[in-house]
């Protein structure tokens, strides 16, 4: 983890420029600080992890008070999404869409009619390619305001990790906080 502190220096504007006494102050007066970590995980095969918890205990630990939280999975067969945690029919019937619209046996035509084609891309398995338009059709990354070192989330939302493979899988994301 590392903390630094954003601001402009004085000596980039241009000698006479209005708002460079402004600006001197701003970067006096609002001096923001960043966190940039690697959190890893593990984990139990395709389906979701509610991120939430972890995310708002690294927050806290970093020090800050408020800010944008920005998370990006460093894989390309899972991804993020914010849903509901209260029901977890609401998650199921999400995977269940998902895998009716991205079959694992192959892409068939969008008008329904014709011949299913296997999925070339199987070198990791017949999961793999599946999963790689699985993300491609989601997100790899989510900006999130936090404050009182807290992401600011509807009161049925939570932050998921979505496994797109079958099998458990170790995951890295990245964690970069700018704030006060």
């Amino acid at each position: 983890m590392a903390c630094g502190c954003l601001r402009e220096r004085s000596e980039s504007w241009l000698p006479g420029d209005p708002f460079a006494s402004l600006g001197l102050f701003l970067s006096r007066a609002w001096m923001l600080r960043q966190s940039l970590t690697t959190l890893t995980l593990e984990t139990r095969g395709e389906g979701f992890t509610d991120l939430t918890g972890l995310l708002n205990r690294q927050i806290s630990a970093s020090g800050l008070d408020r800010g944008i939280a920005v998370i990006t999975c460093l894989h390309t067969s899972c991804s993020l999404t914010i849903n509901e945690n209260a029901d977890p029919r609401v998650l199921e019937d999400l995977a269940a869409f998902l895998r009716a619209l991205v079959p694992r046996e192959g892409v068939a035509p969008l008008s329904g009619r014709g011949a299913l084609r296997p999925w070339c891309h199987d070198d990791e398995g017949p999961d793999d390619m599946p999963a790689h338009v699985r993300t491609a059709l989601t997100a790899t990354t989510l900006s999130l305001s936090f404050q009182a070192s807290r992401l600011l989330l509807g009161t049925w939302q939570a932050v998921y990790l979505w496994e797109h493979r079958a099998l458990p899988h170790r995951r890295q994301l990245s964690l970069h906080l700018l704030g006060d």
